[in-house]
């Protein structure tokens, strides 16, 4: 009768179990689509800029609000990882590890809970949730994609901060091919530029900064991530960008590619 018993709760809880694999994606069902809007941001001064007042006007402004602790869980879930410590709500600081690493995250995987900060004045990034706002950055688990900058085809806003953190299935790489761009232009591309790494977040991986109108040459990860990251500045902008991504199988070398 226990063992019955047992069997029972065990097929009811895979029944009930509201995340799981899913075409080599981890994925969660009920907060899948709330999830993307869960995202980074960071002051135009830089990394760890942001007082807890600042960080709630940042996530304001584009009308959201800070994230909370269950809602940063839920994007982690889907594949959200980024090596940067940022408010949440009611005063909270962490920040989400998908994959263990010996410079980010102590090692661990889950959420880096840094708990309740009493010194509102401390500065820090910023995690924003607003579902309806996915035109700036989210979490992308498609296939193949477009991705394009706010307002395409129309000039982009100055002062904005977007990423874009890709994710396909285990053993597969993503191909970046670019349609169209034109980002404004200057030495070194320190105003406005799209940024792209080889990693889950913006700390590792670097692969290039990219300004100016000249369509950029394909890029391939080495996996099955990668996070872009568009930042424009407030003074001229541009007709911005836009590109499309599409998983490759992994084995695939550079001279032949096979779109799935």
């Amino acid at each position: 009768m226990l063992v019955v018993l047992l069997l029972c709760s065990l097929l009811l809880l895979k029944e009930t179990q509201p995340w799981g694999f899913k075409n080599g994606i981890f994925h969660n069902s009920i907060w899948l689509e709330q999830a993307a809007g869960v995202y980074h941001r960071e002051s135009r001064r830089g990394r760890y800029q942001l007082t807890y007042r600042e960080a709630r006007a940042v996530c304001g402004y584009e009308g959201g609000a800070l994230a909370s602790y269950q809602q940063l869980e839920a994007a982690r879930l889907i594949g959200f990882h980024v090596c940067a410590a940022g408010w949440l709500d009611r005063g909270r600081v962490g920040y989400p590890i998908v994959k263990a690493g010996v410079n980010c995250g102590f090692g661990k995987v889950g959420i880096i809970d840094y708990g309740y900060r009493l010194n509102k004045s401390e500065t820090w990034d910023a995690y924003c949730y607003n579902p309806h706002s996915k035109e700036c950055g989210g979490v992308l688990t498609d296939q193949q994609r477009l991705i394009q900058s706010p307002g395409f085809p129309e000039e982009y806003q100055d002062q904005q901060i977007c990423y874009w953190h890709i994710r396909v299935r285990l053993n597969q790489r993503i191909l970046i091919h670019f349609l169209y761009f034109d980002v404004e232009d200057d030495t070194d591309c320190l105003s406005d530029y799209l940024e792209v790494y080889d990693s889950y977040d913006d700390v590792s991986g670097f692969t290039g900064r990219l300004c100016g109108d000249s369509l950029p040459d394909d890029i391939i990860s080495t996996g099955n991530v990668m996070t872009l990251k568009f930042l424009t500045d407030a003074s001229v902008t541009a007709g911005g960008f836009q590109l499309h991504y599409s998983a490759l199988n992994s084995t695939l070398s550079s001279s032949k590619h096979t779109l799935l």
